[in-house]
């Protein structure tokens, strides 16, 4: 178990004070059933769209960019009720398949007192629900930060901030764990470490080359490599 007085990074041999998670194929291993419903409803618009296609366009970003690239390419607005709807099906699906990242919960009990939140560019819904169907609701009670609670969302460094703000901890003092460009760029804007984990069943062969490109300043492959990276 990490003490609660903190952890120290090996590979920097820096101690932190806080761990940050993003959610979405950092615990939730989602970002696969979430991109396939976007995918259908999308294509279902008129704008033919394959999985591969949603991960390049849409994952990591904030519903509102999402909505604006898929009108980009639609050329028109999407309607009124589209963003419910896709909400709707993703939630359905989440309910029935959605598991965690492999060893995301035995990693996140082991930190025992330890402060630690999420900072999401999903909904509060959508990690309120996700978070229940993982069992993970009380490790987290009050500690869950959504990029709709903020000006910006990823790779814009608020959400992090506010993360650090409300656990009390210097951003120097946290260590981010994030799979995706967009959201290593926020929180490297943020002042923070991040490990750039590549366990999610959405990873692709090279994922590991652009998480260092945004900053990330370790990668690993699965949550067992980030417990041999920090230690009491």
């Amino acid at each position: 178990m990490v003490s609660s007085h903190g952890f120290v990074c090996q590979e920097s041999h820096v101690r932190f004070g806080a761990i940050i998670f993003d959610f979405d194929g950092v615990i939730a291993d989602s970002e696969a059933l979430a991109n396939t419903v976007l995918s259908e409803e999308v294509t279902r618009l008129g704008l033919p769209t394959t999985l591969e296609d949603a991960y390049l366009r849409y994952m990591g970003r904030r519903w509102s960019e999402v909505a604006a690239l898929i009108e980009e390419g639609l050329q028109k607005p999407l309607p009124a009720d589209f963003s419910d709807q896709v909400l709707s099906a993703t939630l359905r699906r989440f309910r029935s398949e959605l598991k965690e990242v492999e060893g995301a919960a035995r990693f996140i009990r082991a930190l025992g007192g330890l402060p630690k939140s999420i900072a999401s560019s999903s909904s509060p819904a959508r990690l309120d629900l996700c978070l229940e169907v993982l069992d993970l609701s009380a490790d987290f009670a009050g500690a869950v930060f959504s990029a709709e609670m903020v000006a910006q969302g990823k790779p814009h460094p608020d959400v992090f901030l506010l993360a650090a703000d409300r656990m009390q901890i210097s951003p120097a003092k946290c260590l981010v764990i994030e799979d995706s460009p967009s959201g290593v760029r926020g929180a490297k804007a943020a002042g923070m470490t991040v490990v750039g984990l590549t366990a999610g069943s959405h990873i692709r062969p090279g994922h590991s080359e652009p998480l260092r490109e945004a900053g990330a300043d370790m990668i690993a492959p699965s949550w067992e490599a980030v417990s041999g990276l920090i230690s009491g």
